[in-house]
């Protein structure tokens, strides 16, 4: 996701009812198996409550391990 959709996003959430979290798993690797766990299968990706949504394609999951 580019960083002005990101931060859009963020401008429109009520940050007193939702935990946000930013993580860019190609550079936090260790993020990775709980992204997986989340069910995120590429990047970019939005993860809310229990839903993942998938945003264009940019790398599988596998791609990030190597």
């Amino acid at each position: 996701m580019c960083v002005d959709a990101e931060q859009n996003l963020l401008n429109a959430i009520d940050k007193s009812k939702y935990e946000i979290s930013i993580v860019h798993l190609g550079k936090d690797k260790s993020r990775i198996a709980e992204a997986e766990r989340l069910g995120v299968k590429s990047v970019p990706a939005i993860v809310i409550g229990d839903k993942v949504y998938h945003v264009n394609f940019g790398a599988s999951i596998a791609d990030l391990k190597k």
